[in-house]
């Protein structure tokens, strides 16, 4: 943690994936701590595998977490949370933010699935994840949040996701729920009154010339073939559970 000041807590984190050289991959960088503390764990394949276990609530109201990952060639990497992140009301004034910035290169491959985050009744979070992938790089990155606790109403939330694909933008979306965010967020045409949101983006190589088709997926979800070697899911869902199931179960169909 880099600090505690009158306008809330500033936190960073850096992982670095290298291939080792004997089919496995290091992590030469593996740095942060309190809100952003993350920790390898045991990987079942030739990947590394990293769990963020955050040691404190957060992010709270004026807070600011960064959160950088980098895969280089021929590495591989999954990165998980051990809980979900709760944006809480804070007594700094302002809002929260969580920039979280991705590198994969050619070759590498990341899977970016933590858990979800949740909006409590109050708080204020703006969370930015940006994705930059070498031409040959891999990628399944997932983002679920979750409007309010049981029984409360949501906070304010902006997430905002851009995805780049050798130095070409495939996606750039961003949604805003909550009190204060545009009109129409909880209307048929977004959320439909559910609570739960996620997006599951797959970046494979070989999608460039035989991308899976659009489709939907039950009542609440759809697949859409991004331009380029990438796909995009997007799905609601009246909670965590649900969206979860939805979201894994096209990870699977997808290989």
């Amino acid at each position: 943690m880099d600090g505690v000041t009158v306008t809330g807590v500033r936190a960073t984190a850096r992982i670095v994936a290298r291939a080792d050289g004997r089919g496995g991959t290091a992590l030469p960088v593996l740095d942060g701590e309190g809100p952003l503390a993350p920790r390898r764990t045991r990987a079942t394949g030739p990947g590394a595998k990293v769990m963020l276990v955050g040691a404190m609530s957060g992010p709270l109201g004026g807070d600011r977490f960064t959160l950088s990952a980098r895969v280089e060639e021929g590495a591989r990497l999954h990165v998980g949370s051990a809980a979900a992140t709760l944006a809480l009301p804070g007594q700094a004034p302002g809002e929260a933010r969580y920039d979280v910035r991705l590198d994969v290169a050619d070759g590498g491959e990341l899977h970016w699935l933590p858990e979800q985050l949740i909006s409590a009744e109050g708080s204020d979070l703006r969370v930015a994840t940006r994705a930059e992938l070498g031409a040959g790089a891999r990628l399944v990155l997932r983002e679920e949040q979750v409007l309010g606790r049981a029984g409360e109403r949501p906070g304010r939330l902006t997430s905002r996701l851009t995805v780049r694909v050798a130095g070409r933008t495939v996606l750039d979306q961003e949604l805003s729920c909550g009190p204060g965010a545009p009109g129409g967020w909880d209307g048929p045409a977004v959320l439909a009154g559910h609570r739960a949101v996620g997006q599951l983006v797959v970046v494979r190589p070989e999608f460039a010339a035989d991308p899976p088709s659009a489709r939907m997926l039950g009542g609440h979800a759809a697949l859409v073939p991004l331009a380029g070697p990438a796909v995009l899911v997007s799905a609601v869902a009246p909670d965590a559970l649900a969206l979860r199931r939805t979201l894994d179960g096209i990870v699977t169909e997808l290989g």
